[in-house]
Order: structure tokens, then C-alpha cells, then sequence
């Protein structure tokens, strides 16, 4: 799964024109998540559209994107499971760059996870990996 990350300048307004912008292309968003960090907006996303979204991001010249391969896991929703997921990570020497849940019920929830080392870590989790 590729994610795209967004960071600009803090002001009213950059979330509703990204998403704006993205709807005027026909680009659905599947996942987002939204902080204030310091004077700056950071956006974390995933399309159904991911290099038209790309594209259709580049109208804006006051924010930076950066683009991640995540691996998209299925885990019980349960105490320690994420703990476990991390610990073969820790083990492996393999560095996390960011976690996020994408959904949750009471049964499962699926984690995007972006690490230093894609691949290496991809060969870890093949048992809770979706695809």
C-alpha cells in the first residue's frame, strides 16, 4: 500500500482544499489522517487513485509531499497484539516510521505500518499481512 504524506504550513482551509481537489479529479479517498504539528498541517492518506492523486496534488506549491510503501496488516484486536508486531521489528533491527490504525471493530483492525526496511519487514509479518 503507498501512502502519501503531506505536510504545509498551518491555515484554515489547506484540509478542505486537498480534499477538494481530490474529489474534482474523482480520486477517492480510502484513509486520512489529520495533525497540527508545530506551525504545520501534516496529511497522511491513501487513494484508490494513488498517481493521479499525485499528479493532481502538484497544484499546490506551499506544502511538500512525501510518499511511503506501507504494509497493511490484519491483527485480532486484542491487548499485546501491535506489541508482538513490533517486537519482530525491534528484533529484526528494523526502525518503525509510523504506524496507523485504518479501522477497527471488535474483532480485528488493520495497521499500515512504514518501516526503513520495506522489504525485510514485509517477510516478517507474512502470517497478519492482507496482501
Amino acid at each position: 500500500m503507498k501512502e502519501i504524506h503531506i505536510v504545509g504550513t498551518q491555515r484554515a482551509g489547506l484540509f478542505t482544499d486537498v480534499t477538494e481537489a481530490l474529489a474534482r479529479a474523482d480520486i477517492n479517498i480510502e484513509s486520512i489522517n489529520v495533525e497540527q504539528v508545530g506551525g504545520s498541517t501534516v496529511i497522511v492518506l491513501n487513494v484508490d487513485q494513488y498517481d493521479r492523486a499525485l499528479l493532481c496534488l502538484r497544484e499546490f506549491q506551499e506544502i511538500q509531499i512525501v510518499t511511503e510503501d506501507a504494509i497493511l496488516v490484519k491483527l485480532k484486536n486484542q491487548p499485546g497484539a501491535l506489541a508482538q508486531i513490533a517486537r519482530r521489528f525491534t528484533d529484526a533491527g528494523i526502525s518503525l516510521r509510523s504506524v496507523r490504525f485504518i479501522q477497527r471493530d471488535d474483532d480485528f483492525a488493520l495497521v499500515a505500518i512504514s518501516t526503513d526496511r520495506t522489504e525485510a519487514a514485509l517477510a516478517l509479518v507474512t502470517d497478519v499481512t492482507l496482501f
